[in-house]
């Protein structure tokens, strides 16, 4: 298996992403080679700054560099020969199996559009961010900022896409889904989450359970949480902002650490042809290997081929 990591993406690329490569290359030693896109002398010279020489992580060269604040689709036209651009090429001729970059957000998601694509009969494809619970476990919120309007038709597309990543992934047995909204009652929320609840109540791919709200992020009540992409943005940083007021106050809690969008590394783009994940533009070197383990965890599942066949199905 070939896992790739945009190299030149990030605010500490390519020391921070070299780095992390190394950490993953030795966890995945046996299972997967690490692809590193991006300029080949600074990357040559970052793994021997850390001594690193092994044929678990190789290197493709690339020219050019997607910077944080470029136009996502002006930069992916006028920068073939990026790493952004060559990692996703790769992707789409099925010469690596997962992609994975901490650079430009947008540019991965253009890429993913008009790359890879979207999974036939997907009106849109979403980012993913985990939510840990209570009692150990780990659920699943379907958008997180891909988009932030969505039809009812849309948000009802997410049960199933998160329902097939909860199963498949993150080995939830029949995941229960459950739709963000003022209150718990059917007639709750605004018109297109209203619209939705009775879609995905009808959909007999998923487990609906109904109506949540913003309280049952972290219990178990639902292990997949369907949301727009603006609410699943807000959601997902104020979650995050956990972790920093606690941390500020030097108080730690095992529950809390698990906030730390290090400690799963990534999101990924799920409802496409292929294994794409992003990651935090200050992704530490920690934060790069998790999001690499995320993306051998997503290629292992093959994923991407049960969006199809579900679909289809």
């Amino acid at each position: 298996m070939k896992i790739a990591l945009d190299a030149m993406g990030g605010d500490f690329a390519p020391g921070a992403t070299v780095e992390g490569a190394i950490l993953a290359a030795e966890a995945l030693a046996g299972k997967a080679e690490i692809v590193l896109i991006g300029d080949e002398s600074q990357i040559q010279a970052e793994l021997q700054k850390n001594g690193f020489s092994s044929s678990r992580i190789s290197i493709i060269h690339t020219t050019q560099v997607i910077e944080m604040g470029e136009h996502p689709t002006k930069a992916l036209t006028h920068k073939p020969d990026s790493s952004i651009a060559k990692g996703y090429a790769m992707l789409k001729a099925k010469e690596i199996d997962a992609f994975a970059s901490a650079g430009n957000t947008g540019a991965m998601l253009v890429g993913a559009l008009f790359s890879v694509k979207a999974v036939e009969g997907f009106m849109r494809p979403c980012i993913a961010s985990f939510a840990p619970k209570l009692n150990g476990g780990i659920g699943v919120i379907v958008d997180v900022g891909a988009n932030a309007d969505c039809k009812p038709e849309v948000l009802e597309q997410f049960g199933e896409i998160g329902s097939i990543y909860a199963e498949e992934v993150l080995k939830i047995d029949n995941p229960k889904v459950g739709l963000m909204s003022l209150g718990e009652e059917e007639g709750k929320g605004n018109m297109a989450t209203q619209a939705a609840h009775q879609l995905l109540k009808a959909n007999t791919n998923i487990n609906f359970i109904g109506n949540i709200e913003g309280r049952d992020l972290f219990n178990d009540k639902a292990d997949v949480i369907v949301c727009d992409g603006y609410t699943g943005n807000v959601i997902l940083k104020m979650a995050e902002s956990f972790y920093d007021i606690l941390k500020e106050k030097n108080i730690s809690d095992s529950f809390i650490d698990r906030l730390d969008y290090e400690a799963v590394g990534g999101t990924p783009i799920l409802g496409i042809n292929g294994n794409a994940i992003i990651g935090h533009g200050a992704s530490s070197p920690g934060a790069i290997c998790n999001m690499l383990k995320q993306a051998y965890q997503m290629a292992s599942s093959d994923v991407s081929e049960k969006f199809k066949k579900t679909h289809s199905a």
